[in-house]
């Protein structure tokens, strides 16, 4: 296996300008700035192929893009790069037998050392979307990078610098942001037509399972390079039953509910409330209940993240015992999506449909599917390669910025979460208590967990502190800032270090 860092590759390789504009980065002497022409195919590689079978799972993300990719116009899946062989097998058999010729790697920087590809798919695990982001755009390829951007509140810093620095396209998948019927309706409501927006409530009301306790580590699979695997983060013994996807409920690696469907809804709140910037500061309660297994993320959180004047309060559910319909639960009859206040009523729904309501929850309207919501995934990867085409940064409808600034809400909502403490309900409730809203969701978060065999008197949440941001600086302050500052960042494992670009 190569060795070669990607220090030594950039060195080498790559002639760039120093800055933040939108600089020429020259690879082999061929100008990657340049437009591609619009009779040459967009040459892609996805990166991260993902577990079809794995355990809680949804199928593997890379292999989902990969049917997406070849339902949009000009683009050509050249490579294919995942740690584990049998996935780079199952996903190369596809293009045999089609009679295409494809390139298949475990190892990323490979795929960064040819110069006959123009873009990379990155749908690795979190803990590598950071470093694979920066090292491509340094290598003068675009990323359409899957959500959340980031691992962590410095890395995604670095990821919008590194785009800016070396004139890269990148896109992040919160292909949400492709949503005509959303980007209708929340234009509707910043209007004014329903009055000022007071709140929005993002939902994310999904059974899990747990996944289980282990004695001792987990035989790793013969398949995987472990250490390209492991990356950036610490290479320690496998404690969980399976490798793939149970990293999302893992600190190391994952960023739990809230990272992992919460930026979806997050974002869409960010959106309709037109906030360009990290809130100004967040809380949290939550906690990991009823599943008893080995997991450390919540898979029950309530986030306030503070915005003015409208917050958002983002609520993730992923215990259900029952198996009956109610268990769950609703909020204003959504078990996911959005809803957003407005002084004149409502709106509620997600880019599969909605409506608008009256402050009593009478309709209003109804805003039915347009149509995109089944090709919503194309339409955000045909926007990422048309932006290919234009060089221009202005036409991707999720650019870094956007996911930079939306993962942070989830970091921000996070790390609250890691500096609380175990809190009777009575404490919460007095303290949250001038907030009508969020004890509101608390109340009715207790009651889902009631019905669930879970009571907060004997198996109390965590109240996690409020945690000050300066949106500027991008860095806390006041309270907790310490604490808070350093679960912002995390220390790397050479040779997998993500270089400091701001």
């Amino acid at each position: 296996m190569r060795t070669a860092t990607r220090r030594t590759f950039l060195k080498n390789s790559i002639a760039a300008g120093l800055g933040f504009g939108l600089p020429r980065v020259i690879i082999g002497g061929q100008d990657q700035s340049k437009a591609t022409g619009a009779n040459d195919a967009v040459r892609l590689a996805v990166v991260g192929l993902g577990a079809t079978e794995a355990a809680g799972g949804v199928g593997g993300r890379g292999h989902q893009l990969i049917a997406r990719l070849r339902e949009v116009p000009g683009a050509r899946i050249v490579a294919l790069c995942d740690v584990d062989q049998s996935f780079l097998e199952r996903e190369a058999q596809p293009f045999k037998d089609r009679g295409e010729t494809v390139i298949t790697c475990v190892d990323l920087r490979r795929i960064l050392d040819d110069k006959t590809i123009d873009a990379v798919v990155i749908a690795t695990p979190n803990h590598w979307h950071a470093l694979a982001t920066v090292w491509a755009c340094q290598a003068g390829k675009d990323v359409y990078v899957e959500k959340p951007f980031s691992y962590n509140l410095w890395e995604g810093r670095q990821m919008v610098a590194a785009a800016r620095k070396y004139g890269r396209m990148v896109q992040v998948g919160t292909q949400n942001r492709s949503s005509t019927l959303l980007r209708q309706a929340f234009d509707y409501l910043q209007s004014g037509q329903l009055g000022a927006i007071r709140y929005a409530h993002a939902l994310v009301y999904r059974a899990r399972d747990g996944i289980g306790r282990v004695a001792a580590p987990t035989p790793l699979p013969t398949t995987v390079d472990y250490d390209l695997w492991c990356g950036p983060a610490p290479k320690a013994p496998l404690m969980r039953k399976q490798l793939h996807y149970e990293w999302h409920w893992f600190w190391a690696t994952g960023n739990g509910e809230m990272g992992n469907n919460g930026i979806h809804v997050t974002d869409l709140c960010r959106w309709a409330l037109g906030q360009n910037q990290p809130p100004p500061r967040a809380m949290s309660i939550g906690g990991r209940f009823a599943f008893n297994d080995g997991g450390e993320t919540a898979n029950t959180h309530i986030a306030l993240l503070d915005y003015q004047p409208a917050p958002i309060i983002c609520e993730v559910r992923n215990v259900k015992l029952g198996t009956g319909p109610t268990g769950i639960g609703k909020f204003r009859n959504q078990t996911g999506g959005v809803v957003i206040d407005c002084e004149g009523g409502y709106f509620a729904g997600d880019a599969s449909g909605a409506a608008v309501f009256d402050k009593q929850g009478g309709k209003i309207k109804d805003i039915p599917d347009d149509g995109g919501f089944k090709n919503l995934e194309v339409s955000h990867l045909s926007n990422f390669v048309a932006a290919i085409r234009s060089r221009k940064t202005g036409n991707l409808v999720a650019e870094a910025l956007q996911g930079h600034l939306s993962a942070a809400c989830c970091h921000m909502a996070n790390i609250s979460y890691r500096l609380g403490n175990h809190s009777p309900p009575e404490t919460i409730l007095e303290t949250i208590r001038a907030n009508r809203e969020l004890s509101d969701a608390f109340e009715r978060c207790r009651e889902y967990l009631r019905e669930n065999g879970v009571d907060l008197g004997t198996t109390p949440a965590v109240l996690g502190p409020w945690v000050t941001f300066d949106t500027k600086q991008e860095r806390f302050i006041q309270g907790f800032a310490d604490a808070a500052n350093e679960l912002s960042r995390r220390e790397y494992r050479k040779p997998f270090v993500v270089p400091k670009l701001v």
